[in-house]
């Protein structure tokens, strides 16, 4: 694959908070190389500002490997940038080309409130996890992975939906800021598996009203956040969370 360099403008969201007005700031980076990763390039710029005595982008990362979620960046109008089934750091600058001008935003949602440039909070996600995403059995020592058959396509299912690293990327798309998908996928993860039997009515029921009580939008089917899901989550979870939820709901009122 060749490799180049090039300059770009970057027009970047700065606020100083949840209640301050944001707005853009435009950046010129020079001489990127295509083989660095947008989050390496991002670096290079907050290296420019705090040599020229500015502040440098709050921007959130941590493993830089594309399993933890955190480098949450909307990309020229895409969650993660233009790759499909990608992160941001695992998105690299060959992904542009010299002279581009690349617009970089936080997610925009009600429920993830900016703390500060593009750093959301997200502890929306964390609480609909305490609400029901967990099993209660004890498990005690590790027992051989063959003693509870488990059926393959379950199984399959079970670790599709476990797969979600819980970015925001569904909810940022999503027009109505609809946060269906990551909690269908934590849904499914434990409704599809035999550890999760004992919550599994209480689970769904619980995770749903937290959600709710969130200022999360509804689902109307536009499937954006599969489209724009880095680990590719399906919408079928969506599908069994309220299959889920009915089943549930019918239960509960025994």
């Amino acid at each position: 694959m060749e490799h180049y360099h090039m300059n770009l403008t970057l027009k970047v969201w700065r606020q100083k908070n949840s209640q301050a007005s944001g707005n853009f700031d435009t950046h010129s980076v020079k001489n990127i190389s295509s083989e660095m990763s947008f989050l390496e390039m991002f670096d290079v710029l907050n290296e420019q500002l705090i040599e020229s005595g500015k502040e440098p982008i709050a921007f959130d990362h941590d493993c830089r490997e594309g399993i933890c979620g955190a480098c949450s960046m909307y990309i020229d109008g895409q969650p993660h940038g233009p790759w499909q089934k990608n992160t941001t750091c695992q998105l690299h600058m060959r992904a542009f080309k010299d002279g581009d001008t690349i617009v970089v935003e936080p997610w925009r949602s009600k429920a993830f409130p900016v703390i500060k440039d593009l750093v959301v909070d997200r502890g929306a996600f964390d609480r609909i996890i305490q609400a029901g995403g967990y099993i209660s059995v004890n498990t005690g020592n590790a027992v051989d992975a063959n003693a509870l058959p488990i059926d393959k396509k379950k199984a399959d299912d079970a670790f599709d939906a476990a797969s979600c690293i819980g970015c925001g990327a569904c909810v940022a798309t999503c027009k109505n800021g609809s946060a269906m998908l990551f909690v269908s996928a934590k849904v499914s993860q434990l409704a599809l598996l035999p550890q999760g039997e004992p919550e599994r009515q209480s689970r769904v029921l619980n995770m749903v009203a937290q959600m709710d009580k969130e200022g999360f939008g509804n689902c109307t089917n536009t499937y954006a956040c599969e489209a724009e899901c880095p680990k590719g989550i399906s919408v079928a979870n969506i599908a069994r969370m309220n299959r889920e939820y009915l089943g549930a709901s019918l239960g509960s009122e025994d």
